[in-house]
């Protein structure tokens, strides 16, 4: 049987305001051409499917159209969708009896009966080959909050106690699935799992990804995934990475990048062969970029440096929604007003996206003046002294008297009510 894992699609994701739709329908195109030239018996999809809970209306098109697509190419293809921290449950089950139809399990939230035992069976997924026959069995979990997992004593401090029965009753959620799954096992089926969670040792993403962590925890352990299991389709992190060096416990990352953070990385789906019950393959399969993140330059430099590299840039022309995102890093020594109009003018009439400036300013610490304030210290300082005090530790200067009469004027306006 053969499984491509992807997850973190974050449709209707913006970059610095600029829209993505083109880029992800680029990438969904790629993705059906790929079930399709791998001849995938399923597809994994682990969470965050939307960037939001609340997806715009093109957003959804964009997902279902996919889904109808996937299966009219391949018309014995299961797809399983579990809902990520971005999504919400309830919208991304909401179409579920009509997905189901045509091949198509959703797991957005876990389930509890009038006496608030969790529905284990609709977590529990069956896969099925190109004859019809289960190959496979899924414990599709979605992201869990503390009140999803199972209520589990863990001892008698608070904040420890919650943190121990939240790790507690996700591992008993894993197992009690797991033990399901197993006693369906016929004929040696291969066990697989899917989550939306950080794992112990996961390597984060800078600036795209949303903190999850619960209670002080840092993330889960690995431990929580019976030896049985053939593989583990994880979703969150946003870089492809395996999960303490274990080859089978894999996050495939997201399939664009969603920060100039990852203009270096490529991006990817993950092939998964199996044979029996064991994963005898895992393959990466490289998403193509549809559109280029640039950076200018690669290092912060002087501004006269970095205008002069802008009135060199020669880019391809190219229509607006794929021209390329541009992140312009400067070093400066004191306040630029005009950075912005700088380097817009620098920039005039070449095929590009101005997505983000980024300064890097040369921090000065001057004799006299507080690293650290107490609170009562802090208690008796104005609002100008915070302003003067500020300024004084970015630029290493006092702050010229214009800087200090426009505050004064906000100031004003604010107690007047005006802002």
């Amino acid at each position: 049987m053969r499984l491509l894992h992807t997850s973190d699609w974050h449709l209707g994701q913006t970059l610095h305001n600029f829209d993505r739709t083109y880029e992800h329908q680029r990438f969904l195109d790629w993705l059906l051409e790929t079930i399709v030239a791998e001849q995938a018996d399923a597809v994994l999809i682990a969470g965050d499917i939307f960037d939001n809970s609340n997806p715009s209306a093109a957003s959804q098109r964009q997902l279902y159209r996919f889904l109808q697509q996937a299966r009219a190419s391949m018309p014995q293809l299961d797809i399983v969708i579990v809902a990520g921290n971005h999504d919400s449950p309830g919208r991304l089950e909401a179409p579920g009896p009509l997905l189901e139809a045509h091949g198509t399990r959703v797991v957005g939230h876990v389930v509890r009966d009038a006496e608030g035992a969790i529905d284990i069976e609709r977590m529990v997924v069956p896969l099925t080959g190109r004859d019809g026959a289960v190959k496979a069995w899924c414990v599709a979990i979605p992201f869990l909050r503390p009140g999803d997992v199972p209520r589990v004593d863990a001892g008698s401090e608070a904040e420890n106690a919650a943190i121990d029965a939240y790790l507690s009753g996700i591992a008993l959620l894993y197992q009690q699935a797991y033990d399901l799954a197993r006693s369906r096992c016929a004929n040696g089926e291969a066990i697989l799992a899917m989550g939306h969670c950080h794992m112990v040792g996961g390597d984060a993403s800078p600036d795209s990804e949303r903190r999850i962590l619960i209670g002080g925890t840092e993330a889960l352990p690995s431990s929580m995934f019976d030896p049985g299991i053939a593989y583990a389709a994880l979703g969150h992190l946003h870089l492809a990475q395996k999960v303490g060096k274990q080859e089978h416990l894999r996050y495939c990352g997201s399939p664009l990048p969603l920060s100039f953070a990852e203009i270096n990385y490529q991006h990817q789906v993950l092939r998964i062969d199996l044979d029996g019950g064991k994963a005898k393959e895992i393959v990466p399969l490289q998403v193509p970029r549809a559109v280029d993140l640039l950076r200018v330059p690669a290092q912060p430099a002087p501004l006269k440096q970095v205008i002069a590299e802008l009135v060199g840039l020669d880019l391809p022309e190219a229509p607006l929604h794929e021209q390329p995102y541009l992140e312009v890093r400067v070093l400066l020594d004191g306040p630029e007003p005009s950075l912005r109009a700088q380097v817009e003018a620098a920039l005039e009439g070449k095929p590009v996206r101005l997505a983000k400036i980024e300064p890097t300013r040369k921090v000065v610490t001057m004799p006299g003046v507080d690293t650290a304030l107490s609170l009562d210290q802090l208690a008796q300082l104005q609002p100008d002294d915070i302003f003067r005090r500020l300024w004084q530790q970015r630029f290493g200067e006092d702050a010229p008297d214009d800087q200090l009469a426009a505050f004064a004027e906000l100031l004003i306006a604010g107690e007047r009510g005006e802002l």
